[in-house]
């Protein structure tokens, strides 16, 4: 990937930008915060993980104390299997994740549905599984102000990561509750393809907790979970796309999420840089009308 000159601190258009720390999963917490602040994006959206590694207090001080916005947590969700400890262990985990969110000054926490439990292939059971655990934890959510967003993936996810596939699968779901405690993922990665996506991202309107970008690129690498590209390199209309969103009222940030083994590769102030210069070019121009 060749370098694009940073578009600089005080460039007021990257007012909305933010970036997804698996963008640059080298960097640790701290090198992603210093990185983005050295760029000028004023958000970030964080993983579990790397905030478990350092401490939730020190995850938030660090973030308060760069002036960041997190604009989302990663990742909640994996709630399709079936009752017993394994079940159980995950709406721990969930209930863990709330909280978490809620500490670090987080609106919305992720929901990765679930894929099939090992030998199952009853996909319609296990949506309604995934179903009944977002409602045991709606009241959890409720209690500490956090937003869950329900995140539907590519098909070709379905089966061991995802299975919402559709933004109107997600949103059959997401609208059983509260706008204000279960909206939906616009991420263009997994919705490009999607019929009727435009339609189904002005129903949204009032539900979209995260608007998140990448490219779809081919050919595909072996591994389809590092299939994503920088925006601009694939086949993916960013214009129309966050003019859809933009119109659907979505006035929150908008984050990089980018899993790329070539991207992991590359030193975070290159890629950081290449992803202001590319949503100045391909994004913001649609977004802020």
């Amino acid at each position: 990937m060749t370098a694009e000159a940073p578009a600089g601190r005080s460039d007021a258009r990257l007012a909305r930008l933010s970036l997804n720390q698996r963008t640059c999963a080298e960097w640790s917490l701290r090198e992603a915060i210093d990185g983005c602040v050295r760029a000028g994006l004023p958000s970030i959206g964080l993983w579990r993980e790397p905030v478990a590694e350092v401490g939730l207090a020190t995850a938030r001080r660090w973030v308060r104390d760069a002036g960041l916005r997190v604009s989302s947590v990663c990742r909640g969700g994996f709630l399709t299997g079936p009752e017993g400890a394994e079940r159980r262990a995950a709406i721990d985990s969930n209930r863990a994740a709330i909280e978490e969110t809620a500490t670090l000054d987080a609106a919305t926490l992720v929901l990765v549905p679930g894929g099939l439990p090992d030998g199952d292939r009853d996909l319609d059971a296990a949506r309604a599984r995934f179903l009944d655990g977002v409602a045991e934890l709606v009241p959890v959510a409720q209690e500490h102000g956090v937003l869950l967003a329900i995140e539907p993936m590519h098909p070709i996810f379905a089966a061991d990561r995802g299975v919402i596939s559709t933004l109107a699968q997600a949103l059959d779901l997401a609208e059983q509750f509260p706008a204000e405690t279960v909206g939906v993922v616009v991420d263009t990665f997994h919705l490009w393809w999607e019929p009727g996506v435009e339609q189904q991202i002005a129903r949204a309107a009032g539900r979209i907790a995260s608007y998140q970008i990448s490219d779809w690129i081919t050919p595909l690498p072996p591994d389809a979970l590092l299939s994503r590209g920088m925006m601009g390199d694939g086949h993916i209309d960013f214009a129309r796309f966050t003019e859809w969103v933009n119109r659907a009222g979505y006035a929150g940030d908008i984050e990089v999420e980018i899993f790329n083994a070539d991207l992991w590769a590359t030193p975070g102030e290159e890629v950081v840089a290449t992803i202001a210069r590319r949503y100045l070019d391909l994004v913001q121009p649609h977004a802020d009308r």
